[in-house]
């Protein structure tokens, strides 16, 4: 997903039950001004599934953003992502906090949006047709020539991994949560305070 799209989520756009997320607005920044447009592309509004780890994480978030609102006294907007005062986070606030979260952790610098590419890169290859990534991604028409030429939901799920035999999990590939975790499922564990402060949202 792309930046503008993460922060114009609201929690009905979300369905944890059935892991999946619908895409229907942005969040962008014009002259300082927060606007929401319906999407970069005509195809932008699309339902792309969730795996379990995600879902996980978001639940533990959403339980704790409506704890720290109810103690705050802070009316919800509905709005996945908020800053301390319930409002949308800013674009460049984002990529910002990215960006610091990446120079602690000592990892080369890439802008958040290569995140994005490198989903892409990843699951073609975990072996995802080069046309649903595509799909998935609203990267336009794929030129690849191994490109499937038949027709495939931008929601299909990726084949999972096979298991290795030197580990049981998957390790995270950014920077770790504060603490000795390395893994996604750590994350999904953490308590959603620890896990997001550094983005300065509740």
């Amino acid at each position: 997903m792309r930046r503008s799209e993460l922060l114009g989520l609201r929690w009905d756009d979300i369905d944890l039950k059935k892991a999946r997320v619908s895409v229907n607005r942005g969040l962008v920044a014009v002259a300082h001004e927060l606007r929401e447009p319906r999407g970069k592309t005509p195809n932008s509004r699309r339902s792309i599934d969730l795996d379990s780890t995600t879902v996980r994480v978001l639940q533990a978030w959403r339980n704790w953003q409506r704890a720290e609102r109810e103690v705050a006294g802070v009316k919800s907007e509905d709005w996945v992502f908020t800053n301390r005062e319930g409002k949308p986070v800013h674009p460049q606030s984002i990529s910002q906090t990215f960006e610091r979260i990446a120079a602690r952790a000592g990892v080369p610098r890439i802008r958040l949006h290569d995140v994005r590419h490198t989903h892409g890169t990843l699951l073609i290859k975990a072996g995802v047709p080069v046309k649903v990534v595509s799909e998935r991604l609203v990267t336009g028409t794929p030129r690849s020539p191994s490109t499937p030429t038949s027709t495939c939901s931008p929601v299909c799920k990726p084949k999972p991994p096979e298991p290795s035999s030197s580990s049981s999990k998957r390790t995270h590939p950014g920077p770790p949560v504060e603490g000795p975790h390395n893994t996604v499922e750590a994350l999904a564990d953490e308590p959603p305070a620890r896990a997001f402060r550094s983005g300065g949202g509740i």
